[in-house]
């Protein structure tokens, strides 16, 4: 694992000038060219209100993670995470996957990046509020400022997001958006289902950099060792300071999301009604990760039971997987030219 890629200096130096590249810096001008460059396009194409509606919110919450940036600052300048990386690539690798399911089925690219822009941008949102409630110690207490907490919250790259905590904020915004472009929500979702998964799988190769998510020990030959001064060292030391051999479950993750991802892209042509492809991922997707919590032990059991949050929740996703399937049935068979 490698939770630090490495650091950006906090400033550059040019002509005997610093000029800072973060907070109220280079980056932060940056960002504004480029959002008002999107912006008028987005308004020029669609109007004034859908633009606002559309990048509004997540121009200003962007700018307002670049202002807090510098404190983040570890003294040698800004890290660049592994997980945070990963983060990223993960978003540009669904969404690309997304713009080319999307054309077959009738939406065009533009369509396509703003949808995943919101639903990114506030997937991160209930992602990290569900891991900030479930760790609420990490964050607030210990003789910590408010300003300290809120910046803690704020940086998201250092590791710390509950996919299933997305859930609920990416479908909202998921529904607002096809509501207000009137377009199927269901078709929407059957369009960013496979996206949604390589994403998946990407963002969790970033956990096995950061070290979180591990599972327990075994003696099989591909078991892994993580460094002194991790989580994983820190619950189950080995005697030479680094962890004992244990369940890379961070990649087993990554390997069951990519399955499942090739798997709902090969059954999108089989696919008889708008939604089968989105339930039939919010199907299996759930039974996958109760599997694997079977041997993650970074998370303790929940609410009196012996399943741990994880897993309440995948059946609670497994209930509504079944209420979508009976829903599903009552619905129109498309035509078999309109299938993909």
């Amino acid at each position: 694992m490698r939770s630090t890629l490495f650091h950006i200096p906090p400033a550059i130096e040019l002509g005997g000038f610093s000029i800072p590249l973060f907070g109220v810096g280079l980056l932060l001008a940056t960002w504004a060219m480029v959002g008002a460059a999107a912006f008028v396009w987005m308004a020029a194409r669609h109007g004034l209100l859908p633009a606002v509606r559309s990048l509004g919110v997540s121009l200003a919450v962007v700018a307002g993670l670049i202002l807090l940036i510098p404190m983040i600052d570890d003294g040698q300048g800004l890290p660049i995470r592994g997980y945070g990386v990963m983060l990223l690539i993960a978003a540009m690798a669904g969404t690309w996957l997304s713009i080319v399911r999307g054309r077959r089925m009738g939406f065009d690219a533009d369509t396509i990046l703003s949808l995943a822009t919101e639903v990114f941008l506030w997937g991160l949102v209930g992602a990290r509020l569900f891991y900030v409630i479930e760790y609420h110690d990490q964050f607030f207490g210990g003789g910590r400022t408010v300003l300290q907490s809120l910046v803690a919250v704020a940086n998201i790259t250092g590791g710390g997001l509950v996919v299933f905590g997305s859930l609920p904020t990416a479908a909202l915004a998921a529904w607002r958006f096809a509501h207000r472009r009137h377009l199927s929500l269901a078709r929407l979702a059957d369009c960013a289902a496979p996206g949604m998964l390589l994403g998946l799988a990407i963002g969790r190769v970033g956990c096995f950099l950061n070290g979180c998510c591990f599972g327990g020990p075994c003696d099989l030959p591909w078991a892994m060792q993580f460094p002194d001064g991790t989580a994983p060292a820190s619950q189950y030391p080995g005697p030479s300071g680094a962890s004992l051999p244990l369940h890379p479950t961070q990649l087993y993750a990554a390997i069951d999301a990519a399955i499942l991802s090739l798997l709902a892209v090969t059954f999108t042509p089989l696919a008889r009604r708008d939604g089968e492809v989105f339930t039939l991922v919010l199907t299996l997707h759930p039974i996958s990760r109760m599997l694997l919590e079977m041997i993650r032990v970074d998370e303790p059991s929940a609410l009196g039971t012996p399943f741990s949050i994880s897993q309440l929740v995948s059946l609670a996703l497994l209930a509504l997987a079944a209420g979508s399937w009976w829903w599903l049935s009552g619905q129109p068979v498309r035509e078999a030219r309109d299938r993909l």
